[in-house]
């Protein structure tokens, strides 16, 4: 029974991007905890909403769609949405965390841009990557980095053995069969009620990218019937030991 932490941009990143995983693990009897770097304050389609207000609902709203999986313990970082950087700030709350939780793996997005997948590289998204790497190596297993965790927090230095990186599409090398979980992922993204409302084909966006994951993994065909597909989710993993 591993601990696992997830590390992501946005609220709704881990459900858009590895919703069924977190499910199929928590029912196997690992340990979730994520980490949020921003509070999600410039998403959303209602401009009448403020941003503070937004902040707010999107904090709820991942609540919520975390429980519907199980998972208890959410660390917020609280950084600006859309001006997330690698800084040395960023990287220091990420290693809070690790330190915190003490994972044995940790999930978290490419740190590189797709040049071909204009959608699968925001900014954001590439920032927390980055910074969550640099987290895991050298910072959150130096004693010597970031002092006051430490010297302040009594957070001890931790090795983070295995780092996944979520890897929707070509690149992965491990895929999670989420087959009896896409349900459970799809209920998870109604939650977050402020950016999924206006998605009438929920469902089949999702159903589609789980079984456009599991051909690649080799466990369907092209033209599998409806009723007979799978659906999965990829991810590159890294020795990190």
């Amino acid at each position: 029974m591993a601990r696992i932490l997830m590390i992501v941009a946005h609220p709704d990143d881990i459900d858009f991007g590895s919703g069924g995983s977190v499910a199929r693990w928590v029912s196997e009897g690992d340990t979730v905890d994520y980490c949020i770097c921003t509070d999600g304050d410039a998403g959303g389609y209602d401009e009448a909403v403020g941003r503070v207000e937004m902040a707010e609902l999107r904090r709820k709203e991942q609540r919520d769609a975390a429980d519907v999986y199980g998972v208890t313990d959410i660390d917020w970082l609280g950084h600006p949405d859309g001006r997330l950087y690698v800084t040395h700030e960023l990287r220091r709350d990420i290693s809070r965390s690790i330190r915190k939780h003490r994972p044995d793996r940790v999930v978290i997005p490419s740190p590189t841009r797709q040049l071909r997948n204009l959608y699968g590289s925001h900014p954001d998204h590439i920032a927390a990557g980055e910074a969550a790497m640099c987290a895991v190596y050298p910072d959150a297993r130096n004693p010597f980095a970031h002092p006051e965790l430490l010297a302040e927090e009594g957070l001890e230095a931790w090795t983070v053995p295995e780092t996944w990186i979520s890897s929707p599409g070509e690149g992965a090398d491990t895929y999670v069969d989420i087959t009896d979980f896409i349900d459970a992922k799809i209920t998870a993204l109604k939650a977050h009620v402020s950016q999924t409302a206006h998605m009438e084909d929920l469902a089949k966006r999702m159903q589609m990218w789980g079984y456009m994951q599991a051909k690649a993994a080799g466990w369907c065909e092209e033209g599998t019937p409806e009723d007979e597909r799978r659906f999965a989710e990829g991810f590159i993993v890294l020795d990190t030991k």
